[in-house]
């Protein structure tokens, strides 16, 4: 009998946490709450620390300037937006708004350094910031050390 309730026991709090995983779509969004958002319903829109934003259906011609910081160690080895599991080694990047598997050229505006990284994750959420890049690709534009840089960022490709 007791074997039976903590098997009872088990498969409810299985039900139950399942329940509460999100379903995220090839854009890193919750599916569930995508069509409240999005005034264009073709589009993938996201919620995040109460603002909103929209995922841009094609990067073709993109190009910003900001400030980029990055991110290691903290989050080495967790799920990206994109599925993927982050590595602070790889030549990767978050972003608001790009498609994911978007390839961009970050220009480090103060030395003039590039590298070429692949948008897998969603970020930066710390105001004025345009891009987190990996540890990697801070490390090629030397910028490691002040933490942030101002940059330009162009799309290239999307796989």
């Amino acid at each position: 009998m007791f074997r039976k309730v903590c098997i009872a026991f088990y498969v409810g709090i299985f039900l139950l946490l399942n329940g509460c995983v999100a379903h995220y779509n090839k854009d890193g969004i919750n599916n569930q709450t995508n069509a409240a958002l999005c005034k264009d319903k073709s589009a993938s829109c996201y919620r995040q620390y109460g603002k909103q934003y929209q995922v841009m259906s094609d990067s073709k011609n993109y190009t910003e300037t900001g400030l980029a910081s990055w991110y290691g160690s903290r989050f080495n080895k967790k799920r990206t937006s994109s599925g993927e599991r982050f590595n602070m080694y790889q030549m990767t990047a978050a972003h608001k708004t790009l498609p994911l598997s978007t390839y961009v050229q970050v220009t480090n505006l103060s030395n003039g350094k590039q590298v070429i990284v692949k948008v897998n994750d969603r970020g930066p959420f710390v105001s004025n910031r345009l891009i987190d890049l990996s540890y990697a690709a801070a490390k090629k534009l030397g910028m490691v050390g002040r933490g942030t840089a101002p940059v330009e960022v162009r799309a290239i490709a999307k796989v």
